[in-house]
């Protein structure tokens, strides 16, 4: 095993994600208001001071019928720090979400890296199109920690060499893999949200299957939870509609 220069922060290990919701305005009385505003005109306002459980039909009514519109009137920011092959992934959702991740490019990027958990399926089995993943043997655990950690020390052992001897932050970190955590902001509005988690979390009540990497599930059931707590009526109406964003 490689040593650490002097100087330079050990390398650590996680396997968790995590999400913050840093800043919202999102409520169940948007969809209402935005929906109402073609029937109603101005007077579509009053829906901001009335209790929206009075009108979970009309909610169940759009997302069942798919009529989109009205679940963007809304916006939540989170902080999410994950690995980078998380984010090439998460990035692919371009319609309805904002992006602004941390840059290799003007800060020294720290060593933080993705292991697997013991609760991680290892092993992928079956044909192309119709694959599943089982769980890993003790040994297949204790190899991929194993390997993992050894990788990314060297990794970023080269990328400090790099850096020490004068070679540009951008160019150096070439070296690092995609297990290293990055951090970003992503902002969205419910109905982007809800065809993120349609693609990217599976459920019991999904009527369309779904197979993501657990990784990028992991986030997705994060946001998903603080969301839920926002728009209780919005995203019950998800659920019971097959999980398929209006």
């Amino acid at each position: 095993m490689t040593e650490t220069p002097v100087g330079t922060a050990a390398p650590s290990f996680r396997s968790e994600m995590t999400v913050e919701l840093v800043k919202h305005s999102a409520a169940d009385t948007d969809v209402l208001w935005a929906a109402r505003v073609s029937t109603g005109g101005e007077n579509s306002l009053e829906e901001l001071h009335k209790d929206p459980e009075r009108s979970k039909g009309l909610i169940n009514f759009l997302m069942r019928d798919r009529h989109g519109s009205p679940f963007e009137h809304n916006s939540m920011t989170f902080f999410i720090s994950a690995p980078l092959f998380v984010f090439r992934e998460f990035h692919r959702h371009r319609v309805g979400w904002s992006y602004n991740e941390e840059s290799g490019r003007y800060r020294e990027l720290q060593p933080v890296f993705y292991t697997p958990d013991a609760a991680r399926k290892l092993v992928q089995q079956g044909r192309p199109g119709k694959y599943e993943f089982v769980e890993g043997t003790p040994e297949q655990h204790s190899l991929t920690a194993t390997a993992m950690e050894e990788s990314y020390r060297q990794a970023y052992e080269t990328y400090q060499r790099l850096l020490e001897a004068g070679v540009a932050r951008e160019v150096a970190r070439a070296v690092l893999p995609v297990g290293l955590y990055s951090s970003m902001y992503a902002t969205c509005n419910a109905r982007s949200l809800m065809h993120f988690l349609g693609l990217r979390t599976q459920h019991e009540q999904a009527k369309v299957p779904s197979f993501p990497q657990r990784e990028i599930e992991m986030v997705g059931e994060l946001m998903e939870e603080q969301w839920a707590k926002l728009m209780p009526l919005t995203h019950a109406a998800f659920n019971a509609n097959g999980r398929v964003a209006p």
